[in-house]
Parts: structure tokens; sequence; C-alpha cells
């Protein structure tokens, strides 16, 4: 479960900042400065990152032996900017908790 857990850290990291450039730089840039270049370009790559970062969400939430209620939760973390940040967190915690203790030896 470790390396599930890693594909959806770094994916919930990816598209966090992905997220954040478009709401935070893209979007003032569009409509205050009529630049739509970084919407353009940071748009569509965050959209496919989104569906990456929904499969692996779901792969650790298959193999984690969570709910669909705390699955689709998880899932929309990564619509809100921010919040993807602090869902990763918690997902850490929650698989960490349910991991059995290593062997001492």
């Amino acid at each position: 479960m470790g390396a599930a857990l890693m594909r959806y850290r770094v994916m919930a990291y990816v598209v966090g900042v992905a997220l954040v450039l478009l709401v935070v730089v893209g979007m003032p840039l569009k409509y205050l400065a009529d630049q739509p270049q970084v919407v353009a370009t940071v748009g569509p790559l965050h959209g496919f990152l989104f569906m990456v970062y929904l499969v692996t969400a779901f792969d650790l939430g298959r193999r984690s032996g969570w709910s669909l209620t705390r699955m689709a939760l998880v899932m929309l973390a990564g619509t809100i900017p921010f919040v993807s940040f602090y869902a990763e967190r918690q997902v850490s915690r929650w698989v960490r908790e349910t991991q059995p203790a290593p062997a001492a030896g």
C-alpha cells in the first residue's frame, strides 16, 4: 500500500499546485490583464492531471477499504484550491493508522 500512497501524495501535490496556479495566477491574468495564456496552458494540463489524481485516489481508497463517501470526498478535494494539500495530510494519516506496525528485529 506504500506505493499507492506515494502515487496519491505526488498527484495531490501536483494537482494542488496546478490548481493554485490556475486560480491565483491564471484567472486574474485572464480577467484583469486580458492575458489568457496561463489559463490556456495550465487549464488543460490541470484537467488531465486531475483525471490521473482521480485514478490514484480511487486506487488508494480501494486498497485501503474506504467507503464510497470517503473516496468521493478525497476526490473532490482536488477541485478546491489548497484543499488537496490538507486532504493529502489527512489521507496519509488515515493510511498510516490502518497499516500494521513493522516487525521489530
